[in-house]
């Protein structure tokens, strides 16, 4: 016993020794995490100090030194002599801060998740192989790599990048491969292509044709086309109307028949209507100063580390400041001495479905104009951790890739099965060659030429110039197809059903310096009816654009200050056309329904923060929708439809108070009225509020409602995140801010005639991915206020300035 004594500590230290050193299935080594040499504690960096800091590091591969300087907000002004140097520095400072962020969103991009988590991650691989994520990446990369200067500043960067994996030791490694207990692997331009292929993904792989399909099946072309026009009710398009043609117009194919399809047993999820985003840029005889003012707010998934990362770039031929996307080299959206641009989301329909007939089960061959013609297989191979391998194979046809056979049940349940994706973003694209010529652009007309090397996903660039000019032009590759073509699912037997060709570019939407002082986006229809080409028949509400449209209408002598201001409008247009309508409808309020209606009739149609009002509204419409269209739309899992907009809901209270879609069908022997309806829906509101937050008061207030958060890339992990943030807004306000969407990143710019543009900025995060930095989420409680930084923009490296506290000179 006594023996059994003196060795039992001995035992339990050497158990808990292996099991703290040992992987649990894909948990991490405590004992590896724990430690205080090499554990997560190592992570920690210390609060900026007073004093200037100065810095040399060796980096393999410069040509000659670069300089960097780090302001207060930590953002690197890089000073290179050569394009080479830049791009090496640009990579390398990026990872420097954010390399495990750039490594787990290519590995999302690339379908090898899995590698990481194990066979959780198997699902969402899969679904981006099917789609095509890596081979259109692939397609990318050879139309990049086409361009000399763009395929030496994706060699450069990559090399930047790896010279900074190389420094790394167990104890340096980002939190996140401690947490994850993986090591980074070589970085190369695949990657790069990987993670712009991946904004196509974000941006511009929403698709509802099969729920358009089912609609087509059950009530006939003419009911599908009155509940969902081809145009909204109410618009204010991105180009102004009576724009006039630059261009003769090509002849539009002709379209191909109508086509029903297989039936489907998919229950489908909506778009996600907020992910959007605003600009406008206001002409010289609308400001103060005399000069153009742009402003840019993308409206994406806020996350930590944020999606932006703040850089100026400076060498010969080249000085440009503003919002760079991790994994990719270049400026994104930002601004240089001569102009100014920025991005939104056109949301055109440029990813088409077709029902494709195998010859048999090999899938060797397909139908398609008459005859048997040949698929071509793709293998993809998935590394699992924990597990073997599995191979998975990808049928081709000429449209592009049967994401789900028949038999299969799909990952996000709006992919029909059985059908082959048609999608320019698996085309060949140049995207790395659009932002290096812009980032050096000087004029309108070098701007022009830069971004159309951009294909996909389509964007609303906005531009500004020192010479006073201000511009947008609707850009990228849309496909040339007959009006409403894709609108449906199509025949992929019927050649009338293929793609034409593709529009020209100097036909896509555009204007330049319009008499109304102003140009902007807000993710709405681009054009108006006149416009020859058919790019879509569904983009965002209109709300954001009629409320931007408005505002700079009126605006006059108009400064940064007023244009941030506009960036954060609450104001609640949507609010002011719908309250008028449904509030007399609401008769015999119990004393519940009457505090609230007393709320709505004084409320100010803000959707500021504190404001209960926009609580009370908000969920309302959502309820209001539900209650009105769910049984007719909603009702059928085998067969899931789109329901009608808010925007066709008006449309049908103003002009069809009468129409047979207000009575509830699944209620026996009861036939509602529009009133009934909007009652209803208002009482079961106020109920489903009292439920969630109990008797009207302060935890109504919309804020506290909305809920706010930007969450840290890992799911899950409430500890590197900012939750319930107090900012007001919503999805149709101009000031964009969702439960997990917002602008993430606010610019505006005010060019001058002296090549120094004044310049405002901030991101809802901060430029570490660093969760123990000081600059992890910094910016946020600024961005939360509406408030925004001034951007230092340098012209040397000797430049006076109080406002750098690091200097880093790389040498080779």
């Amino acid at each position: 016993m006594r023996q059994f004594k003196s060795f039992f500590p001995l035992i339990v230290t050497l158990i808990w020794t292996y099991a703290l050193h040992t992987n649990w299935g894909t948990l991490p080594p405590m004992g590896k995490l724990l430690s205080p040499f090499h554990g997560f504690w190592v992570n920690a960096e210390k609060a900026d100090a007073s004093e200037q800091t100065e810095e040399t590091l060796q980096i393999p591969g410069l040509i000659e030194p670069v300089q960097v300087l780090y302001d207060e907000m930590a953002i690197p002004h890089v000073f290179a002599k050569n394009d080479h140097d830049l791009y090496l520095a640009q990579g390398y400072l990026t990872a420097k801060d954010r390399l495990w962020q750039m490594e787990f969103q290519t590995h999302f991009a690339g379908g090898r998740i899995s590698e990481i988590v194990g066979s959780k991650g198997m699902v969402s691989d899969q679904f981006q192989r099917r789609m095509g994520a890596v081979y259109g990446a692939e397609q990318s990369l050879r139309g990049m790599v086409e361009d000399p200067v763009a395929k030496a500043s994706l060699v450069a960067y990559s090399d930047g990048v790896n010279a900074y994996i190389e420094s790394l030791t167990d104890r340096t490694l980002p939190l996140e491969y401690k947490l994850l207990n993986y090591l980074p692997e070589k970085w190369e331009p695949l990657k790069s292509a990987l993670f712009l292929k991946n904004m196509s993904f974000v941006l511009a792989s929403g698709t509802d044709d099969l729920k358009m399909t089912n609609i087509l099946r059950k009530y006939g072309r003419e009911v599908a086309e009155h509940l969902f026009p081809n145009y909204p009710f109410e618009e204010s398009p991105i180009i102004p109307e009576g724009t006039p043609l630059d261009f003769k117009p090509l002849p539009i194919p002709t379209a191909p028949a109508d086509f029903i399809g297989l039936g489907s047993t998919m229950k489908t999820p909506e778009k996600d209507p907020n992910t959007g985003s605003n600009n406008w840029a206001v002409a010289g005889n609308k400001t103060i100063s005399g000069m153009p003012i742009l402003a840019n707010d993308p409206h994406l998934t806020l996350s930590l580390p944020s999606i932006w990362y703040q850089m100026q770039l400076v060498a010969p031929g080249i000085n440009v400041y503003g919002s760079t996307m991790p994994g990719s080299p270049n400026v994104i959206a930002g601004f240089n001495k001569n102009i100014a641009w920025g991005v939104t989301n056109v949301g055109s329909d440029v990813m088409d479905w077709y029902q494709i007939k195998f010859k048999d089960a090999s899938k060797k061959e397909y139908w398609h104009d008459g005859k048997w013609k040949k698929t071509s297989m793709r293998i993809e191979r998935f590394k699992v951790r924990g597990e073997d391998d599995f191979v998975d194979t990808v049928f081709f046809t000429h449209h592009g890739p049967v994401v789900y056979l028949s038999h299969e049940k799909p990952f996000r349940s709006n992919i029909p099965v059985g059908h082959a994706l048609k999608w320019i973003a698996l085309e060949k694209s140049s995207e790395v060659s659009a932002f290096y010529q812009l980032n050096r652009a000087a004029n309108y007309d070098e701007y022009k030429a830069a971004i159309t090397h951009f294909s996909a996903p389509a964007q609303n660039f906005v531009f500004a110039s020192n010479q006073g000019d201000i511009a947008l032009w609707v850009n990228g590759k849309f496909p040339l197809k007959a009006n409403l073509q894709g609108k449906y699912l199509l025949d992929g037997t019927d050649p009338a059903a293929d793609w034409k060709g593709y529009i020209p570019h100097d036909h896509d939407p555009h204007v330049k310096n319009p008499p109304r002082g102003f140009v902007s986006s807000a993710n709405q229809f681009s054009v108006d009816k006149s416009y020859p080409y058919y790019l879509g028949w569904q983009f965002a509400p209109s709300d954001r654009g009629r409320r931007i449209n408005e505002r700079l209408s009126v605006m006059n002598k108009a400064t940064v200050d007023s244009l941030r201001g506009l960036q954060n409008d609450n104001f609640n247009i949507r609010a002011r056309r719908l309250l008028p309508l449904l509030i007399p409808h609401v008769s015999n309020p119990n004393p519940q329904m009457a505090a609230a209606l007393d709320v709505l009739k004084k409320w100010d149609l803000q959707n500021s923060k504190e404001s209960i009002g926009a609580t009370i509204f908000e969920n309302w419409v959502i309820l209001l929708q539900s209650s009105l269209w769910d049984d007719e739309f909603n009702a059928d899992e085998k067969a899931p439809m789109n329901i009608p907009t808010v925007d066709r809901t008006l449309k049908l209270m103003i002009e069809e108070p009468g129409a047979i879609w207000w009575d509830n069908v699944t209620t026996k022997n009861k036939k509602e009225s529009m009133s009934d309806i909007i009652r209803t829906s208002f009482q079961a509101n106020i109920d489903s509020l009292t439920k969630q937050h109990g008797p009207m008061g302060a935890d109504w207030v919309w804020y506290k409602h909305k809920q706010t958060g930007v969450r840290h890339l890992i799911p899950g992990m409430d500890a590197l995140s900012r939750l319930n943030i107090p900012i007001g807004g919503g999805g149709s306000i101009v000031n964009a801010s969702t439960t997990k969407t917002g602008p993430s990143w606010r610019l505006v710019v005010e060019l001058s005639k002296s090549g120094n543009p004044n310049a405002y900025g901030v991101y809802p995060g901060g430029q570490s991915g660093n969760p123990g930095s000081t600059h992890y989420d910094d910016l946020i409680d600024t961005w939360a206020k509406g408030e925004l930084r001034p951007l230092l923009f340098m012209n040397q490296a000797d430049q006076k300035t109080n406002r750098i506290r690091k200097k880093m000179i790389l040498t080779k």
